[in-house]
């Protein structure tokens, strides 16, 4: 059988850079290489596209983009470029995006395969950003009877609600994130007034497209389900996170800092089930296809509620998603085979 020629992105612009890296190490420790024709292309901070030829260890410690190991490249119908060598094209089967966050979870590098007739892996064009930006996925979870926290979302150049008012709809405390990012950049749990400016700045300095929510906060714990498939969709086990603050920050997630995931969840079966049905209620309600990680609560009155989508989950060797996947039996390198599998189903270009 003849290999598949898979670009691997990784980098991009976006708050998320030095997650993708981390995810790419990983995964190009993991995956099978001698299944695959890997062409690696990575993306610097300011959107420069390189054909990449180094180490992984490079890759990972963000010392990539030497002389020697890039070269500048560029798209093109059914491949890639080297712009010193255009002339000699390199052609793509499918892309696998390790790109996190902006410009690489929220359809715009979708967008971008889509016009080049490349198969990739993870959630279409619509789905991905819909699934990014929190107020559109609260709009349509509502409508198909999704049950998520109380929320308001708050524009940057919009007549916005006083604190007062938003206290008479929403008592305190609550957790205030943009819209449109991702690791928990920007998100803070507001207690007092004192804290409201603050953390709303911090918030919009984070979406960069003027949109952030203001969510009550939901007494409980929090808890993940991993989802993949096209037409027939499969669902992981789930996970549990135990912090020690207020919040599953960046360093809970990325430096095991004041948190720890456990897997599977130490819940009822119950429980257990309704959070892989209402995982695979939102992947469907929202359209994905691919892959996704559906975040929930569990309440304190034990009740399970969503919280949010990420289309494009960590790819480390302990990130959540493998992890889930391998708790309900497919190791990460079978994971990495399926998900290139279910790229390769959907259609790209003319139909």
């Amino acid at each position: 059988m003849n290999k598949l020629n898979l670009a691997v992105l990784f980098g991009g612009q976006s708050s998320e850079y030095s997650v993708s890296l981390h995810s790419a190490g990983s995964f190009l420790r993991q995956i099978r290489q001698e299944n695959y024709n890997l062409i690696l292309i990575g993306i610097d901070p300011n959107g420069i596209f390189y054909l990449y030829d180094g180490s992984i260890e490079d890759i990972e410690h963000d010392t990539w983009k030497k002389e020697g190991s890039c070269t500048p490249c560029a798209f093109i119908h059914k491949g890639v470029i080297s712009l010193e060598k255009p002339e000699q094209k390199i052609d793509i089967d499918v892309a696998f995006p390790i790109l996190h966050g902006k410009n690489g979870e929220d359809g715009c590098m979708q967008g971008l395969l889509e016009l080049m007739n490349i198969h990739y892996v993870g959630c279409d064009v619509m789905s991905s950003a819909i699934s990014m930006d929190k107020e559109i996925m609260h709009i349509l979870c509502k409508e198909a009877n999704i049950p998520c926290a109380d929320y308001i979302c708050l524009k940057k150049w919009g007549d916005n609600p006083s604190f007062e008012e938003i206290e008479a709809q929403i008592p305190l405390p609550w957790i205030i994130k943009p819209c449109n990012a991702g690791s928990s950049y920007g998100v803070h749990k507001v207690e007092k007034k004192e804290d409201f400016e603050d953390a709303c700045q911090d918030a919009f300095y984070y979406d960069g497209r003027g949109k952030i929510l203001v969510e009550k906060a939901i007494e409980g714990f929090e808890i993940g389900c991993a989802v993949m498939g096209n037409e027939t969709v499969f669902c992981g086990s789930v996970d549990e996170i135990q912090i020690a603050g207020s919040i599953f920050d960046f360093e809970g997630k990325y430096e095991d800092k004041g948190a720890d995931i456990i897997c599977p969840a130490r819940i009822d079966e119950k429980q257990f089930k309704e959070a892989q049905t209402l995982a695979y209620r939102t992947y469907r309600a929202m359209n994905c296809t691919g892959l996704a990680r559906v975040d929930m609560f569990l309440t304190t009155e034990g009740e399970v509620i969503l919280n949010e989508l990420n289309t494009i989950p960590g790819f480390t060797a302990t990130s959540r998603y493998p992890s889930m996947m391998k708790e309900a039996g497919l190791t990460f390198p079978d994971l990495i085979d399926r998900l290139i599998e279910l790229a390769m189903q959907r259609k790209v270009g003319v139909c």
